[in-house]
């Protein structure tokens, strides 16, 4: 028999070659790891998640703040292109028939120098950009412009100045190397539908003059062109602002037809030529809504 000391000793001296390979194992795991971990602490650190999304939000900023501020310059361009667009439709309706020639030629001069001046400042802003996001800030100028250009091609030759031909005008404005800036059929129908008002104007300032033919052939056109933006609005997307102008243009369309209507069916019974207030051929008192 074993005494039990001996046995405890026996069973000691067994077990401690295991038991020191066991902790010298697990030394040297701690030594490996430790090891490691001072490797990574002491490696340089790449981009990080944060830096990356401050760097991109500081593009983000960068990118918006000068649309911003390029959409300041469109709007401001854009109101000169306007308020000088509008004195050439004032400069067109100071025509009579004795003054037509001198007239027209002050008011295409004038024209020709909103383009030059105002609609080339914009086309340099807008060139090599996505002008598309900025149509907003531009478009009330341009339709100014294209109301403009169209009354004095109406008033020189009868006709409507066409999208094709317009644009045209505006090529040399533009780099050749770059998409050029021009006038999308949207913005082109907008400032048509103004047109319509100016018409009306002018027709009784020529029936007030005594230029009944003249007043007649703007009935006719005005009416051609309600006629045929009628079919075209519906098809058009997003066409909200065109549906408003519709209204006013037939407005304006059934004054001038008042107007020529009340001139041959109660003309004899009116002093109508050069008369300076033709209000009552329409029958309404104010001519000037």
């Amino acid at each position: 028999m074993f005494h039990a000391p001996a046995l405890r000793s026996w069973i000691s001296s067994s077990r401690s070659p295991i038991i020191m390979a066991s902790k010298s194992k697990t030394h040297r795991l701690h030594q490996l790891s430790g090891t490691a971990l001072q490797s990574i602490a002491k490696r340089p650190r790449t981009i990080t998640t944060e830096s990356y999304m401050k760097d991109a939000f500081a593009n983000y900023a960068g990118y918006l703040n000068e649309l911003n501020e390029k959409r300041e310059r469109v709007v401001k361009s854009s109101r000169d292109i306007t308020i000088n667009s509008k004195k050439v439709i004032f400069q067109v309706h100071r025509i009579s028939r004795d003054n037509k020639e001198e007239v027209l030629k002050k008011a295409e001069a004038d024209l020709e120098a909103v383009k030059d001046q105002y609609i080339s400042r914009l086309v340099k802003e807008l060139q090599g950009t996505d002008f598309w996001k900025l149509r907003r800030a531009y478009s009330p100028g341009v339709q100014e412009y294209v109301e403009a250009a169209t009354f004095c091609k109406f008033c020189r030759t009868g006709t409507l100045l066409d999208l094709e031909e317009l644009n045209a005008g505006l090529l040399p404005l533009s780099d050749p190397a770059i998409e050029p800036l021009q006038i999308n059929v949207f913005d082109y129908l907008l400032g048509l539908a103004d047109l319509t008002g100016e018409l009306m104007r002018l027709a009784i300032g020529r029936i007030s003059d005594g230029e009944l033919e003249f007043a007649e052939k703007i009935c006719r056109f005005s009416r051609d062109i309600y006629r045929e933006l009628t079919l075209v609005v519906p098809l058009m997307d997003n066409n909200s602002d065109m549906k408003t102008k519709m209204d006013t243009m037939l407005q304006s369309v059934l004054k001038i037809e008042n107007a020529c209507l009340s001139v041959h069916v109660r003309g004899s019974e009116y002093t109508l030529l050069g008369s300076s207030d033709p209000s009552f051929l329409m029958g309404v008192p104010d001519m000037q809504s």
